[in-house]
């Protein structure tokens, strides 16, 4: 009245040996006196010798001495046996014994195997191969012989074990491990074709779990070869159990054919039995097995997505929880100063609590304090990865490390990035500078495959003057890496193009990040860097210096981002020729969200301190974010993206860096220009 339902099947593994008989003679379960089934006899003989015929075609040249002498020995007992009188059991045994392999006269001799036809097998086909590869289960119940009567040739099976009645087929048996295997795998054809039935009626059996209970004279010693040819078998039949259990035993109890109703119980001293169980009502249980595919391919798909996007999941982790920094700030604003500029908190790397145990002072962490912007939270997480890289290659390792490069041939030489992009300008050109970036912080990845090497090619051969790569590792998914891949392919895209005779300049590499320490400039003049880009609004006046410094000493050109009026005239104050260019970002630095209107550029574009700034610093202005997704409406009605770098155009932009416009509108640079 449950709901689990078992399937069981048996392996005998004993071969039938001789003819079919009938018994004549015997009662309960004592057999006295058989006759040959000659119908029965050829039946059998006929569907043995072709299934056999295989195997023979191999071997017909192998034995051919010796075949006279045994084809005359078989057919004098074939003829002894074909004399339909009646005969006692184990006179016909010892006859037949003598037609027999050496192999199974010798088995014969220390065991005799009586198998007795089923009930409600009679017309059924005799061999059991085919039966069983058919699901129809065996056709005789094979037993030992548990004692015999010396004087009238009588053989008794185990008490129980059958009930003789005249009339019903038996034959003789011997084990042999061939023959078992090939029951094995007809064992489970059977069952395989007794399930697909059960489907197809709209009776499914969903197995979530099976035993295997073998006796001991089964395993390598019966099958040869190596271990586990059964549970091996019945994996192979039923690949989606979950769990296979079982044990090796004197014997074991099962059912003869679970086909019929009234089929008993029966001991058994050599066998396999095999047991399959699952649910009714097909629910659903934990598989092991499912689980670990199911978790195998969900790593395969993440693996696709980190080789497409390039970014991994703890990148996205830690990105979003940036982000989360700025929701969970949202009925609070973060802490400005006077000029309106956000107050930023560097890390707090001693913060904790002092604890004295016996002579040593420890220090426990305190509830660590939380960022109150995005960029302050981006600032701790930077100032974090690059202790991580020190710990690893102090600042006088990588120092001695780039003095090295200066004398190696091999590496990357500083190029001129501003030349190559004010030439790109002249004649008031709205000069266009692309850029790989992974993902932005509040859209996430801008790619499906993100290629650097595809995409600085095709920007090279394209025309443009100078690419600039984001390698921010923490909200932006780059790496260093793809400096190195960015420089690599633009000077590959532009050897091709040489020997096409295109006469296309290789375009310098402008590394955008995070700028907080000297030891991050080295690592990207090593990298291949030929520009930097600081962010005003994360650097005071004097670190905008210090930084700017060293970035020129190892011969990398400055580029300076602003995001307001206050940062402007921060920068103005700087020495000129520190740096080479301004770049006005519509990004919100508290939640580094982008200004979809476009205005803040154009505000900061069109103010008196950039006039100012300008008259003191004579350097081109680009504007990044937004570009080529922001539109603007066209004198006839339309919006267009080049409606709104015409105005920036107007307002007094030299060019713009353009990032999510070219991969989120699938654009090219042509497209986008003015």
């Amino acid at each position: 009245k449950g709901d689990i339902q078992v399937k069981s099947v048996i392996a005998q593994g004993a071969k039938p040996v001789g003819g079919v008989y009938r018994i004549l003679k015997g009662s309960e379960s004592t057999i006295n006196a058989i006759v040959l089934d000659e119908e029965a006899t050829a039946l059998t003989t006929d569907t043995a010798e072709v299934e056999d015929d295989d195997d023979k075609d191999d071997d017909e040249n192998k034995d051919d001495k010796g075949d006279g002498k045994k084809a005359e020995k078989a057919r004098l007992m074939a003829a002894y046996a074909k004399a339909v009188v009646p005969k006692p059991v184990l006179a016909e045994a010892n006859f037949l014994m003598r037609t027999l392999s050496d192999d199974d006269q010798a088995f014969m001799r220390r065991a005799l195997l009586i198998g007795v036809e089923k009930p409600g097998n009679s017309r059924q086909l005799p061999n059991d191969l085919t039966r069983l590869a058919k699901g129809e289960g065996h056709g005789y119940t094979v037993q030992q012989v548990a004692s015999a009567g010396m004087k009238d040739g009588s053989v008794t099976l185990p008490l129980g074990s059958v009930d003789v009645e005249k009339g019903t087929r038996m034959r003789f048996f011997v084990r042999e491990g061939e023959w078992a295997r090939k029951e094995v795998d007809a064992i489970w054809v059977g069952y395989k074709k007794k399930r697909l039935g059960e489907t197809m009626a709209g009776k499914p059996f969903s197995p979530t779990g099976a035993f295997l209970f073998s006796t001991l004279d089964r395993g390598v010693k019966l099958f040869g070869g190596k271990g586990g040819f059964e549970s091996n078998t019945m994996t192979t039949f039923n690949p989606t159990i979950p769990s296979l259990s079982g044990f090796y035993s004197n014997g074991f109890f099962g059912k003869a054919d679970e086909t019929i109703a009234s089929s008993q119980l029966i001991a058994y001293g050599s066998g396999s039995g095999y047991v399959v169980f699952g649910s009714k009502s097909n629910r659903p249980i934990y598989s092991p097995l499912a689980a670990a595919a199911a978790e195998e391919e969900a790593a395969t798909r993440r693996a696709e997505d980190e080789e497409e996007t390039g970014e991994t999941v703890a990148d996205q982790e830690k990105r979003q929880a940036l982000l989360k920094t700025a929701s969970s700030f949202a009925s609070e604003k973060a802490p400005r100063d006077e000029r309106g500029e956000l107050v930023l908190k560097r890390r707090e790397v001693q913060s904790g609590r002092a604890l004295t145990v016996s002579t040593v002072e420890w220090s426990v962490a305190d509830k660590s304090a939380a960022p109150t912007s995005v960029l302050e939270g981006f600032m701790w997480e930077k100032e974090t990865e690059v202790d991580r890289f020190r710990e690893r290659v102090p600042l006088s390792n990588l120092v001695s490390q780039w003095k090295l490069s200066l004398a190696n041939p091999s590496a990357p030489k500083p190029r001129d990035w501003i030349g190559p992009v004010t030439r790109a300008g002249q004649g008031k050109k709205f000069v266009l500078i692309p850029e790989c970036k992974r993902t932005e912080p509040n859209k996430g990845s801008l790619r499906k495959r993100y290629d650097i090497a595809k995409l600085t090619k095709e920007w090279t051969l394209a025309g443009a003057p100078a690419v600039s790569v984001n390698c921010d590792a923490i909200l932006f998914g780059g790496t260093l890496e793809d400096i190195t891949k960015a420089r690599d392919g633009t000077n590959a895209a532009a050897l091709d193009s040489e020997d096409a005779m295109d006469g296309v300049e290789i375009p310098p590499v402008l590394a955008s990040d995070l700028l907080l320490y000297p030891y991050q400039l080295y690592k990207l003049r090593l990298a291949g860097a030929d520009a930097v880009n600081l962010i005003a609004g994360a650097l005071n006046k004097k670190d905008l210096l210090y930084l700017s410094k060293i970035a020129n000493f190892v011969k990398m050109q400055v580029l300076i981002s602003i995001t307001t009026i206050a940062q402007l005239e921060t920068i103005k104050e700087l020495q000129e020729g520190s740096f080479v260019a301004v770049v006005v970002s519509n990004r919100e630095l508290e939640d580094f969200s982008t200004d979809e209107t476009g205005e803040q550029a154009l505000s900061i574009l069109k103010s008196d301190s950039m006039a100012s700034f300008l008259e003191k610093h004579d350097v081109p202005v680009f504007v990044e974010g937004g570009i080529g997704v922001i539109e603007r409406e066209n004198e006839d009605g339309s919006a267009s993206n080049q409606q709104y770098m015409k105005m920036l155009q107007d307002a007094g932009a030299f060019g713009a860096i353009v990032g999510a416009g070219l991969a989120q509108q699938n654009a090219s640079l042509e497209s986008l220009s003015i």
